[in-house]
């Protein structure tokens, strides 16, 4: 701004009031500072000027496990859309379901002094996060909820999707049916666990440890697991795969082996219609999702300051699968994991 003020001739105080808008500045110096400001390439630090005056900076921080992963695209997709709306430029960092690189990167979030932060939680202690909130940034737990902080947060209905849709595999009479899942370290899957146990204690069906598999971690070990489970003396009759990269991985072992279990899988994917058989999965809205933590957190930023609240999403199930019977329905747009 000097270097401005010094090539239209003018003081430093109108070159900041010609470019805050003011219309305190005679029309024929306002022109000569745009003049000078074209002229030199100026561009307004934002940032720096929130800094000094201690205003908000028109920033969010979003965290998240993986950008790879299409249900966080997604999330980020929506949350940059409803940032735009806003006048919010929306900054993502990616956790890599790491906690300690969880605490760096928020720590690093709030030192840019971001307005606002919706974090996909890694760990399970955010209370080194109390003194920014206490500072006045507000925190949203997203998808998981965090630990050693009361903040809002948005979830799904893991247990009752789940249940619901082993039920739905026991109305079909199947009961040696086998769980798939990632890690009970995760949230997600120790909730979708609980419900499919709670709908397998409800109808008395045998607990067999075998048919409960842990460290399926993507689609070619899921493929591998599925494979192994069917060479059992006595196989299981139908799979419940509790994210859907363990869905694909699965459907491909099933498939390629010709076998006509019956499955199951938490999460709707894109292109799941086009699927060579038919499948079950547990579905919601991914971009409502991220919609309802967004509009959360900026009216936290806009002074709302009730108690904190949790939010649940209801899941549905949906046939999935090429089959004879029907024509594929169209593919939904959304991308959850």
């Amino acid at each position: 701004m000097v270097d401005v003020a010094r090539r239209a001739g003018v003081s430093l105080k109108t070159v900041s009031r010609v470019v805050n808008g003011s219309p305190q500045v005679q029309p024929e110096m306002a022109d000569r500072v745009r003049a000078a400001i074209a002229e030199l390439g100026f561009r307004r630090n934002h940032l720096a000027s929130a800094l000094r005056s201690g205003q908000q900076t028109a920033t969010i921080g979003l965290l998240i496990e993986e950008i790879a992963n299409p249900f966080y695209a997604t999330i980020a997709d929506t949350l940059a859309e409803v940032s735009r709306a806003h006048d919010t430029l929306l900054i993502t960092a990616s956790s890599e379901e790491d906690p300690a690189r969880e605490e760096v990167l928020l720590r690093d979030l709030c030192a840019r002094r971001v307005d606002g932060l919706v974090v996909v939680p890694a760990g399970y202690d955010h209370a080194y996060l109390r003194p920014e909130v206490e500072r006045g940034v507000p925190v949203v737990f997203l998808d998981r909820p965090g630990g050693g902080l009361v903040a809002d947060t948005v979830l799904l209905d893991n247990r009752g999707g789940a249940r619901s849709g082993v039920e739905h595999l026991l109305a079909l009479g199947h009961r040696r049916i086998a769980v798939l899942l990632d890690s009970v370290g995760v949230y997600t899957m120790r909730e979708r666990l609980a419900g499919a146990q709670e709908a397998l204690s409800a109808a008395g069906a045998h607990y067999d440890h075998d048919l409960v598999r842990e460290g399926v971690r993507d689609p070619s070990t899921a493929a591998s697991v599925a494979g192994r489970l069917l060479e059992l003396p006595d196989p299981p009759t139908a799979f419940v795969c509790l994210n859907n990269r363990i869905t694909v991985g699965a459907l491909h072992g099933l498939w390629s082996r010709g076998s006509d279990a019956d499955l199951l899988g938490f999460d709707d994917f894109e292109l799941s219609y086009l699927m060579p058989r038919p499948f079950t999965v547990i579905a919601y809205d991914t971009r409502e999702m991220a919609r309802i933590a967004a509009e959360l957190l900026f009216t936290r930023i806009a002074g709302d300051q009730s108690w904190p609240r949790t939010e649940v999403l209801a899941t549905h199930l949906v046939e999935r699968g090429l089959s004879p019977a029907a024509p594929p329905a169209p593919a939904p747009r959304r991308h959850p994991r």
